[in-house]
């Protein structure tokens, strides 16, 4: 079910909502399982349904294209009508009359914009119109010089617009008329639809800003938690958009309570305690400066499939493991990185913003043993100070197998498994090439 408004604290500034509903012949057409007019219908009566008792609210529909059947070579670019009028509420006439629209004729977008003018009573509230179409303007009228007229006139309304299935480049054309969303299916449409409403009522705006290292709010597309101040009460969550006017997108969130906001980059970012100024637009800086570790194999060839475990110097727990032929995005600072080959690697790595930090790994190569029996033995491999350092522990008591191992040099300390002294012991000295097999037999 749709979300019900009227159970969140809002403004007590009286709000007046029109929705303009495009019915124009073209919503007939198929998208997904049901046709455009159907879909905004069904969610637009739920919208409605669920802002019953919301205090301080009216709201009123109009329509157009519904009058008057399109037909070749002629349009009734005088189609437009107010529905229902604003008034006290009349929530069930307006869901009731949605329902009965028919999608019939033209788009004359221009002139229900003009006669919207004269739908609010006065200027003294907050006038809001929601326009939701799938077309562009189709009459002789310019919907932007008819958005200019409004404001050199001093009418005092906000738009929205709700594109239905528009190619993105005919909704740039309506960013001249006000604020406006993209609804690719119907799931985004309800999303739109959802979000918008939510922001007339709260009237109140925020903008997170991921700040780089040069303090511009260009880090995005991360998870962000909103938490109840000093709860685990988790009451929104976001993935952090660049809009596309290229600025961080706007949220509408409840003024009436205070929150603490984590941001899931690796490690996550904290801000605890934050207040949201009511009837305003508010900005909450995050510093989140970000970079990248990617992992490489220099000479692979094939993918060999091996780990890597990314640690904070200051703290021994894993913070992400990721795979070799893999990139990870961290906020900017020096990491620990245990590559899990055998022998294991240990590299330090900073990460600068923007910027991508390589740790290349030579691939590996295999080590195959059989034996007359079964063995009790050791890995080891020569350092670069010629120290031979324990590697791995051989399966027990198995007289093969195979290990894959980095370059080097290597020796194997073992003894048949059945021969109870330690004067059995031998050893053997072998190199690894990447890409290559080295066979012993012991």
């Amino acid at each position: 079910m749709f979300v019900c408004f009227a159970s969140t604290g809002y403004s007590q500034v009286k709000t007046r909502i029109l929705f303009i509903l495009d019915a124009s012949n073209s919503m007939n057409e198929r998208w997904g399982k049901q046709t455009r007019i159907q879909a905004a219908k069904d969610l637009l009566a739920k919208t409605v349904d669920g802002l019953k008792g919301t205090p301080n609210l009216e709201i009123a529909l109009r329509a157009y294209g519904h009058q008057t059947p399109i037909k070749p070579g002629q349009e009734d670019c005088n189609d437009t009508k107010l529905e229902v009028p604003f008034g006290p509420d009349n929530f069930d006439r307006v869901k009731y009359r949605i329902k009965s629209i028919q999608a019939k004729g033209t788009t004359p977008i221009a002139r229900s914009l003009e006669a919207a003018a004269g739908d609010f009573p006065d200027s003294n509230t907050r006038n809001v119109i929601i326009l939701i179409t799938d077309g562009l303007e189709a009459c002789d009228n310019d919907p932007c010089v008819i958005a200019k007229k409004l404001k050199d006139k001093g009418v005092n309304v906000t738009p929205f617009v709700i594109g239905l299935g528009l190619d993105l480049s005919y909704l740039e054309k309506f960013r001249c008329i006000g604020h406006y969303k993209d609804a690719e299916n119907v799931n985004a449409f309800e999303h739109a639809l959802k979000s918008i409403v939510e922001k007339v009522l709260v009237n109140t705006s925020v903008q997170i800003n991921l700040n780089d290292s040069n303090g511009d709010p260009t880090e995005t597309d991360v998870t962000m938690f909103l938490y109840e101040a000093g709860t685990t009460n988790l009451r929104y969550t976001f993935t952090h958009t660049i809009n596309r006017a290229g600025n961080p997108d706007t949220l509408a969130i409840d003024p009436d309570l205070k929150y603490d906001l984590i941001v899931n980059t690796l490690p996550k970012v904290e801000k605890k305690n934050i207040t949201i100024q009511r009837n305003t637009h508010n900005v909450i800086e995050v510093d989140a400066p970000q970079g990248f570790i990617r992992l490489r194999y220099v000479n692979a060839a094939k993918p060999y499939q091996i780990n890597a475990r990314i640690t904070l110097p200051e703290d021994p727990l894993t913070l992400n493991v990721q795979t070799i032929g893999s990139r990870d995005k961290y906020i900017v600072g020096t990491y620990q990185v245990e590559v899990l080959t055998l022998p294991r690697m240990y590299v330090t790595v900073n990460v600068a913003q923007s910027s991508v930090s390589d740790i290349n790994i030579k691939a590996p190569g295999f080590m195959k043993y059989n034996a007359t029996g079964g063995i009790t033995g050791q890995l080891f491999a020569e350092n670069e100070n010629g120290i031979w350092e324990w590697v791995c522990n051989l399966e027990d008591n198995v007289s093969s197998g195979e290990v894959r191992l980095q370059p080097g040099s290597y020796r194997m300390v073992y003894r048949i498994k059945d021969m109870k002294s330690a004067s059995y012991t031998m050893e053997k000295d072998f190199r690894i090439n990447s890409n290559s097999t080295t066979s012993i037999r012991l």
